[in-house]
């Protein structure tokens, strides 16, 4: 296994739509499409990251990775458990919007408030090459919304809506993060 590099906003591939995977390719070729996978999940938890995108280590190709489990940056996350989605495509996306911080490892020094569908249903094959149905709603369906941006050559600065709440991770912990847990503190009182 390898640690790649991360491609970073303004490189191309950010912005290219990216090529479906060959799934016979996982048969045929595995090993190339299985060390990548590998490796993208060794960068992710290297890069302390939710997810990770093909494009965002330089390979134009349809495929994620995520995990998570509650930590200091994602309290309130769910533990998720690795997952690998190739060819995923969102088949449905419920009208609730939601809106969170969301941050990139593209865009690592950015956090932005970015609206979302709070439920989606996503279609996908996993490292074996079998097909998934999953049926996601909140942190979930925001991070496979994020990360299935990638493979359109989307970040989420696209869809954000007032850019207003755009901010410096810095800042962020200092003056939005502070704020945000003492509202839920009030809340809960």
């Amino acid at each position: 296994m390898a640690l790649l590099q991360v491609a970073k906003l303004g490189n191309p591939i950010l912005r290219q739509k990216a090529a479906l995977v060959d799934l016979d390719s996982l048969k045929s070729q595995g090993n190339i499409i299985q060390s990548l996978i590998d490796d993208m999940i060794e960068t992710m938890h290297e890069e302390d990251g939710v997810g990770l995108a093909a494009p965002q280590v330089f390979q134009s190709l349809r495929l994620v990775v995520i995990e998570c489990s509650p930590n200091e940056r994602y309290s309130e996350a769910p533990n998720l458990p690795l997952t690998i989605l190739i060819n995923p495509s969102i088949t449905y996306y419920e009208q609730d919007i939601v809106s969170s911080w969301e941050g990139c490892l593209s865009l690592k020094d950015l956090r932005g408030l970015v609206p979302r569908s709070r439920r989606i249903i996503v279609e996908y094959f996993d490292r074996k090459g079998v097909p998934v149905t999953v049926n996601a709603e909140g942190f979930l369906a925001v991070v496979l919304q994020h990360e299935i941006d990638h493979l359109d050559g989307k970040v989420f600065l696209d869809r954000m809506t007032d850019l207003s709440q755009l901010s410096y991770v810095n800042e962020f912990e200092k003056y939005i993060a502070d704020k945000k847990s003492l509202e839920s503190e009030s809340e809960s009182a």
